[in-house]
This record gives structure tokens, sequence and C-alpha cells, in this order.
């Protein structure tokens, strides 16, 4: 089996896609890119800015133009934003040639990678909890759904999520066997 022309990583905030992607991207031999980052150089601005000026549907036209750019790219890791599939047009164009992963955390871990990010507009009140009670509510099944593998990454390190995600990705090796049947199909 050879690797996936193109790898998308799903999921909510705070799931570790920008660090898991950059990690993962090297151990592959893949460039990374992140869909917000390159949003924000292009713009000039940070997406707070583009959020307050533009509204979120300002933001997410934006966003469906960058993916839709980027889904042309082999050789990719791509992060994306946690609402990336909230828009109907993007789940097509990130399934285009590319396997996707969702990186699963749950609520306590999100609200403890979250707390002092300020470049988050959606948790900009009094109770960011609430608000990602909500968003995984109504964004889970649509990562679930779109996703060819579901990585959870609670207590676990980067690394070790790269090194699982790795042998998913390439499973030639009999350690990959012996892992999958460590880790248990089901929570892999």
């Amino acid at each position: 089996m050879s690797l996936p022309k193109r790898v998308v990583l799903v999921g909510p905030m705070g799931a570790g896609k920008s660090t898991i992607g950059r990690m993962l991207a090297k151990e592959l031999g893949y460039r990374f890119l992140d869909s917000d980052r390159i949003i924000e150089e292009r713009c000039g601005a940070n997406i707070p800015w583009i959020f307050d000026v533009e509204g979120e549907d300002g933001f997410r036209l934006r966003e469906t133009a960058m993916l839709d750019e980027l889904s042309h790219e082999d050789r990719t890791v791509l992060a994306t934003g946690g609402g990336a599939v909230m828009r109907q047009e993007n789940r097509p164009i990130l399934k285009r040639g590319a396997t996707v992963i969702y990186l699963k955390t749950s609520i306590d871990q999100q609200v403890e990678r979250t707390r002092k990010d300020r470049n988050r507009p959606l948790l900009q009140n009094d109770d960011p909890e609430a608000v990602l009670r909500k968003l995984f509510s109504i964004r889970d099944p649509l990562y679930s759904d779109l996703a060819d593998i579901i990585m959870y990454t609670d207590k676990k390190s980067p690394r070790l999520v790269v090194r699982q995600l790795v042998n998913r990705l390439n499973p030639k090796t009999p350690r990959h066997k012996r892992q999958v049947r460590k880790e248990g199909r089901n929570h892999v």
C-alpha cells in the first residue's frame, strides 16, 4: 500500500491539527499547509480581525476558496480550521484525492488547550466551554462522516499520535498489525 497523495486533518479547535500536521508532514516527507495561516498571510490580517470586519460568513467564503486551491496540491498534509466542515461545499473539496483524518479530542482537553488563546473568535465570550460543547454536538457527526481515519488525541503526545498515524497510513509492517491489535480498531 502506498501513501495517500494528500492528507487532510479535520477536528475541533485544540485537537492538535497544526502541531500534529507539521510533525506528520515531516515524517512523511510532505509539505505542511495550514489553511487558517495561509488565509491570514494572504489577507494581511489575523482571523479575529477577518471575523470582526467580514463576519463568519465572509471568513467561510475565503476558507472555501482556499481549500479548493489547496486541494490540488499533492504530497501535502493540510490542517484545516475547526469549522471547515460546516459548509456543505467544503466536504467534497476536503475529500478530493485525500485521506481525511479526524483528530478527535474531549471537551475537557479542548478547554485546556484553548483557554489562553485569544486567536479563536468563537471562544471570546463568558462561557467558552459551552461554546465548545455546542460546536462539538454539531460538528462531530460531520467530522466522523468525512473521516477515513479517526484518531483520538486525548492524553497522547503529538509524537505518539504521529507514529500511530504513520502506521495507519502505511500499514505494510508487522509492527503496524501488532499496534492496531494493541490499540483496538475502534479507538484508532
